[in-house]
C-alpha cells in the first residue's frame, strides 16, 4: 500500500511539474506585436501579384543578414536594416512600387512609413514568416562553408634550403 502512494504522490508531482513547465513557456513566450504602421500589411495573394511585376518593384528586406540566411527571404531583394534606410535614400529608386519585408512585419511596417514620408511609393509591408505560414516560398540561401586553406606543398627541408640560398647572397 505504502509503495502505491509513493507511486500516487510521483506521478502527480511529474504531472504537475509538466503543467507548470508548459506554464511557464507561455509567460517567457514573447506577444506577437500588433501591427500599428500607417503602411498596408499586405498578404500572400498582394505579394504576389507585386512579384509578378518585378521590373515594377523593390523588395526592401530591413533585417540583419542573419535573421535572413536563418529565415529566408524573397528571391531577390535589396538588404538595408531599419536604421540605415535615410542613409541610403539616394540610392533607393523612387520610380519603383516598393515592398518592405521584415519577420512579421512590424519593422517593415515602419520602414515603409519612414519611405512614404521621403516621397517613396511604398505599396506595403510584409512578414516573410507570415507569407510562408500562408503558403508562400520563401528562399533560404546557404551560407556556403568556409574554404580551407591551401596547403603549403614545400616541407621544412624546402624552406630551410630556400632560407640557405637566400643568406649566402
Amino acid at each position: 500500500m505504502e509503495n502505491m502512494i509513493h507511486a500516487a504522490l510521483a506521478v502527480s508531482f511529474l504531472l504537475s511539474s509538466a503543467a507548470f513547465a508548459e506554464e511557464a513557456k507561455k509567460v517567457d513566450a514573447p506577444a506577437a506585436q500588433v501591427y500599428t504602421a500607417k503602411t498596408p500589411k499586405l498578404n500572400r495573394a498582394q505579394i504576389d501579384a507585386l512579384l509578378a511585376k518585378p521590373s515594377e518593384l523593390l523588395v526592401i528586406d530591413v533585417r540583419r543578414p542573419d535573421e535572413i540566411s536563418k529565415i529566408g527571404s524573397f528571391p531577390v531583394y535589396l538588404n538595408v536594416q531599419i536604421n540605415e534606410i535615410e542613409k541610403v535614400l539616394p540610392f533607393i529608386p523612387k520610380e519603383r512600387a516598393i515592398v518592405t519585408v521584415s519577420n512579421h512585419a512590424a519593422r517593415a511596417g515602419k520602414a515603409g512609413d519612414l519611405l512614404a514620408e521621403k516621397g517613396f511609393k511604398v505599396v506595403g509591408a510584409i512578414g516573410s514568416q507570415n507569407y510562408e505560414e500562408e503558403g508562400g516560398k520563401i528562399v533560404k540561401i546557404e551560407i556556403p562553408a568556409p574554404k580551407e586553406p591551401k596547403a603549403d606543398t614545400h616541407t621544412t627541408e624546402d624552406h630551410a634550403v630556400d632560407h640557405a640560398q637566400h643568406t649566402k647572397k
